[in-house]
């Protein structure tokens, strides 16, 4: 009878016993850029800060190549079991699919929040031949190979955003593709490329020179550097990001790093983290960042068509 007795208090308790609370292991964050661009720094900022809200290490995983596409894919392919989660700026997810075949489209993903929204600048090779915006465009007038000017892949916001400039200005550059802003930031400080676009985390942490900040307005964290429009080309670009979880994560593990994304955001950690890099950092919830990268896919691809950047 004892036996039975404690058979049954065993089988009481065992949904209790058998769900684990969430989070109660570390969880990997795959970072879909190499070490040193953009993506990564805006990852390792938020890593601290998100691992405080959940209570769990999170680690940080790089996986590079192909604009992004690589990592965006693993993530796609991973398990939705709250243990995997990925960041990524809005190129990877509502470009890429336009310009190669890719495992995922931007649909197909469980959004959890945007991080950050970081204005893009017009960045100084070493040894460049110029040192303004005008001289830069006065040099590629030179031939349609004389400016060679960097980009994380065929494509990418970076891409995008040059050759929007270059049109505008009627000359043409040579594209040399990395496959991150870290490689990329390398082969300016060698003096490989003259130019290239990136987010201002990447001056403030590798000591190039900023020409112009491709905004109607001057940033706050660069008050120094010109906007492009001042140069002539009024232009609008930015990076802008967040966490993404494989389709299929359960609501309840999907609230909890919503709020815990939320608290990592707000927190003076990873404020005063983006403040060191020139970065902004900008919290949407799940809903609005779905929307926000949804709407940006829709669109992408007749901006594509028009640059002449679609295979």
């Amino acid at each position: 009878m004892m036996k039975r007795l404690i058979l049954l208090a065993l089988f009481a308790c065992w949904p209790a016993m058998a769900q684990e609370p969430y989070p109660s292991r570390p969880l990997q964050l795959l970072i879909p850029f190499p070490p040193g661009g953009n993506t990564d720094l805006m990852a390792r900022a938020l890593q601290a800060e998100l691992s405080r809200a959940l209570g769990q290490p999170v680690v940080g995983i790089n996986r590079g190549g192909a604009a992004g596409a690589i990592g965006v894919a693993e993530l796609h392919r991973a398990r939705p079991d709250g243990l995997t989660l990925g960041i990524s700026p809005n190129n990877a997810v509502t470009t890429q699919p336009w310009l190669q075949t890719t495992a995922y489209a931007a649909s197909e993903f469980r959004y959890l929040c945007q991080v950050y929204d970081n204005p893009q600048v017009l960045i100084l090779g070493r040894g460049a031949p110029f040192t303004d915006v005008a001289g830069m465009i006065a040099y590629a007038r030179r031939g349609p190979e004389a400016l060679a000017y960097g980009a994380p892949g065929a494509g990418s916001t970076q891409h995008i955003l040059m050759a929007q400039l270059l049109r505008a200005a009627g000359v043409e550059g040579l594209m040399v593709s990395f496959t991150g802003a870290g490689p990329m930031a390398t082969a300016a400080l060698g003096g490989q490329i003259m130019a290239f676009v990136e987010a201002a985390t990447i001056p403030a942490s590798t000591g190039l020179t900023a020409l112009a900040v491709l905004a109607p307005q001057r940033m706050v964290a660069l008050p120094e550097v010109p906007s492009i429009a001042e140069a002539g080309y009024p232009m609008n670009g930015s990076t802008y990001g967040g966490l993404l979880a494989p389709a299929g994560l359960p609501d309840a593990m999907a609230a909890t790093l919503e709020r815990a994304c939320g608290e990592a955001v707000a927190s003076e950690g990873f404020r005063t983290a983006a403040d060191r890099l020139n970065a902004v950092p900008a919290f949407l919830p799940a809903a609005a960042f779905r929307a926000r990268f949804l709407a940006e896919a829709a669109t992408n691809r007749g901006l594509l068509r028009e640059l002449g950047l679609t295979p």
